[in-house]
């Protein structure tokens, strides 16, 4: 396999939950038959999936983020098209279809996250010079090097990335898995700052710790800790954090920063959903990429939540919504 698998109407078609007297968003996304025709759409936001859990196993994690894509999906499509929201707005690329190593040591995995790595940067190279905004749902957090990669080489800039999460992903450059992304966007020169919101203290290790105080040049980090305390609310201590944001700038989300959100590394204790629509929502940043990850509707050990469908859906509207002020306003009486 190892390959974009890219969508038809027809294909999608019997995911579409349809009723007599609505439109679905399903109804009115935009497909292409081939990347050589991005430009020919004039949808503004592209979406991929990319349904792996080879990373996160990589990284010595519960497996199951492969299951998030599709339901995610399925979800998203049958939301109402509506003035909100049309879903014209949405070209519906497919997913990137990877072949599952028989072979489950670590170096294997590893190597095939490479794999993965070289699969994903041209494409999201196209997308953005295409003039588009991927939105990529995940799949391990190991995805973010394809994406930074693939930008920086579309803007021929060094990205700014911030990110959502509960953990840094800045582990060792030890051959490729879901916790180091972040590590070899930063010494291969696609990434220049690196933001981290909501990062947790009980995740940082010792040696993280000096690695983020010796590089505070390139990283900041504020921590879910500093903002229980806060007197600011959630979104309020986001606006500052990412005021001075340089562009090119993209948008990581992982899951896991979601309080009981089923994930690979999912935890009772971060972000309410509500707090990241907030975010989402008032967003007037410019980010090249929205990516969503580490969600799953199962996980390898047997617990599963449907719900975890909808709130991607949910987040992949808000961030479209903010981008597209004329599609957030209230329709007049």
């Amino acid at each position: 396999m190892d390959r974009l698998k890219i969508y038809s109407r027809g294909e999608v078609f019997p995911l579409i939950n349809q009723r007599t007297g609505e439109v679905k968003l399903g109804e009115k996304v935009q497909f292409i038959s081939s990347l050589a025709n991005l430009d020919q759409s004039p949808a503004k936001f592209v979406l991929l999936g990319i349904p792996e859990d080879i990373g996160v196993r990589a990284n010595l994690g519960t497996g199951g983020t492969q299951t998030a894509w599709l339901p995610a999906l399925k979800a998203l499509l049958n939301m109402q098209s509506n003035s909100f929201f049309s879903g014209e707005e949405v070209l519906l690329l497919g997913h990137i279809d990877v072949s599952v190593p028989t072979d489950n040591s670590l170096t294997v995995l590893r190597n095939k996250v490479t794999v993965i790595d070289g699969l994903v940067y041209p494409i999201i190279e196209k997308i953005i010079k295409a003039r588009k905004i991927p939105i990529v749902i995940g799949g391990g957090h190991n995805n973010a090097l394809g994406i930074i990669w693939g930008a920086s080489l579309a803007l021929n800039s060094k990205m700014n990335v911030v990110n959502i999460d509960a953990h840094a992903d800045l582990r060792t450059a030890e051959g490729r898995h879901s916790g180091n992304a972040f590590t070899y966007a930063l010494q291969n020169g696609f990434l220049a700052e690196y933001r981290i919101f909501g990062l947790q203290q009980n995740y940082v290790s010792a040696d993280l710790l000096k690695y983020v105080n010796n590089n505070n040049a390139n990283i900041k980090v504020l921590y879910y800790e500093a903002l229980l305390k806060s007197e600011r609310s959630i979104r309020k201590n986001w606006e500052a954090f990412v005021r001075d944001l340089p562009n090119p700038c993209g948008l990581e989300l992982d899951l896991d920063s979601i309080a009981n959100v089923l994930s690979s590394a999912g935890s009772p204790s971060g972000f309410n959903l509500s707090d990241i629509r907030s975010i989402l929502l008032s967003n007037d940043k410019k980010f090249h990429y929205l990516h969503i990850c580490e969600g799953a509707a199962e996980l390898a050990d047997g617990r599963q939540d449907p719900a975890t469908a909808k709130t991607i859906a949910i987040l992949v509207s808000d961030f479209i919504k903010a981008l597209h002020p004329h599609t957030s306003q209230q329709p007049e009486a």
